[in-house]
């Protein structure tokens, strides 16, 4: 049995992590960090310095500034960790690189097993088609509450194109400032934000008298809770290093 700690434990994923652990029979979740929750079926800490109970790995779902600690706490209880929190700033990334030398630390931009095969999908089908000359587009989508523009995942698509071409590509967010043509070496990412919309991501290759579409389109965030509850399983028991979820799915 694999004893789970959801760090985020009171927020919407949180709660769907919970739900998704609660229904298999491999893993359990012993404890939550949260302070804006008190009372679940498990024992809430307000913070990781708090928590006292003993686990095999970390599912964090909470906000950019509640990741620094989480990473300290994961490294002094030497408790592997899968951080699914996005918008994360450069100090935050490097201190997840420094824990990683201490303690397994996964990171992915989306935790969707779809999205993670699409970032190899965006890769193969930008070598073949870019002698071609195909334009690149991203377009994303999500809920009127997302706070952060473009998604992390639309970066992340754009940066596994970029890697697989020899970074020879630079990024484009808003082309009302300036009125010229589009350069061939360019990426455009767009995002689109209304309702509810849980996360769409179409990624566009368009040639001459032709255009394939490359999509994703999540219909509940219940695909995010069951890929990070699959990579829980996973990074549990690994020694210390930096594991993503192409790690996962190979």
């Amino acid at each position: 049995m694999i004893n789970i700690i959801i760090h985020g434990c009171g927020g919407k994923m949180g709660q769907v992590v919970a739900e998704i652990v609660e229904n298999d029979t491999a893993c359990q979740v012993v404890a939550g960090i949260d302070p804006s929750m008190s009372e679940a079926s498990f024992p809430v800490f307000p913070t990781p310095a708090d928590c006292t109970v003993e686990a095999d790995v970390i599912i964090d779902f909470s906000t950019a500034m509640a990741v620094p600690a989480l990473l300290e706490f994961s490294k002094a209880k030497k408790i592997p960790v899968v951080v699914c929190t996005t918008a994360l700033g450069d100090e935050t990334t490097e201190l997840m690189t420094e824990t990683s030398h201490s303690v397994a630390v996964l990171k992915s931009a989306n935790m969707s097993l779809g999205v993670n095969l699409l970032l190899e999908l965006v890769q193969k089908a930008a070598q073949i088609l870019h002698d071609a000359n195909f334009d690149i587009e991203i377009v994303e989508k999500h809920h009127n509450q997302k706070i952060d523009a473009p998604s992390g995942t639309a970066l992340a698509l754009a940066n596994a194109i970029n890697e697989a071409m020899e970074q020879q590509f630079h990024y484009v967010y808003d082309r009302s400032q300036i009125r010229e043509k589009r350069e061939p070496k360019e990426i455009g990412i767009h995002a689109v934000r209304g309702g509810n919309i849980v996360g769409d991501h179409d990624v566009i290759f368009a040639g001459r008298d032709e255009v394939i579409e490359l999509s994703h389109h999540a219909t509940s965030r219940e695909v995010f809770a069951v890929g990070a509850v699959k990579a829980a399983k996973y990074l549990a028991y690994k020694g210390p290093g930096l594991y993503s979820m192409k790690d996962v799915l190979a």
